[in-house]
């Protein structure tokens, strides 16, 4: 049986931790539940770790859907939870039902995911009252890295903060069951936290918020040039996985591979007959 958010609820108030990771296909969503991890978030980061993107901006509602299918095919047990795309949700309330209801429906995903504090809040209300559960996202929020002028943290001075300190109440008030803080301060990213009912879940928000996010590629070092301070590489899967990449090529090439023992046999009988048929 599935986590639901009422699990995850009850994690922060009993001060439990939660781990949660981006996961994009069957492999990644497989491995991320064998992790332990509570939630898997099927993130719009797929334009960036998958796609090729240099933002989160060009993916759309049919990417997350069809990465959402093969992430909730592969898992039994995980919250998984989808984005929504950059401007999905942010045209009109009617739009962000729309789009959360198909994605709900079309993938299976147990919650969705959407950017944006205090000016967002009564589309959440709308969409949680229509019996879709909302994570929201404060902070650094990257569908709107253009207007922030990069990926900067945010919430560094005395009006900024106060801000996110009201977006994290007017989620909350609005229904979302948990808040995603990015690139917020540590000791801000804790007041907040004391502050909500429900959890935050951070990423480059320190060690205080409830649980932590954490995309895929990051942890496992997929990509070798790349390293946000935010993140910790628990592995260089990416050196390994060419190591071994590079190791099939020269084997190929120099005709090692494959032997005998990646190779089938038939009878000679069959073979010597069809031969005779092809002189």
């Amino acid at each position: 049986m599935r986590l639901t958010i009422r699990d995850i609820q009850k994690m922060k108030t009993a001060g439990e931790r939660i781990a949660m990771l981006t996961a994009y296909d069957a492999t990644s969503g497989h491995l991320g539940e064998a992790s332990g991890a509570q939630m898997l978030l099927v993130g719009d980061s797929l334009g960036m770790v998958i796609q090729g993107h240099q933002s989160t901006i060009p993916v759309t509602l049919d990417h997350i859907v069809y990465h959402s299918q093969m992430v909730v095919r592969a898992t039994e047990r995980t919250l998984v939870v989808g984005d929504m795309p950059f401007m999905t949700y942010k045209a009109s309330v009617e739009q962000a039902m729309n789009n959360a209801a198909r994605l709900m429906q079309e993938s299976g995903v147990g919650a969705v995911k959407l950017e944006g504090g205090e000016y967002i809040a009564p589309t959440i209300d709308r969409i949680v009252e229509a019996g879709i559960p909302v994570m929201a996202h404060i902070g650094l929020t990257p569908q709107s890295v253009n207007q922030f002028g990069g990926f900067r943290v945010q919430g560094k001075d005395k009006d900024t903060a106060e801000r996110l300190l009201c977006d994290a109440q007017a989620v909350q008030d609005a229904g979302a069951f948990a808040v995603v803080l990015e690139l917020v301060p540590a000791p801000l990213a804790q007041e907040i936290t004391n502050r909500l009912k429900i959890p935050t879940i951070g990423i480059g928000a320190g060690p205080y918020c409830s649980g932590q996010v954490q995309v895929f590629h990051d942890v496992l070092g997929l990509f070798p040039s790349f390293g946000p301070k935010h993140a910790k590489r628990y592995a260089e899967t990416g050196a390994i996985m060419e190591t071994a990449l590079k190791q099939y090529v020269q084997e190929v090439q120099a005709g090692e591979f494959p032997t005998a023992e990646n190779s089938s046999t038939m009878n000679e009988e069959v073979l010597t007959e069809i031969r005779s048929h092809w002189r």
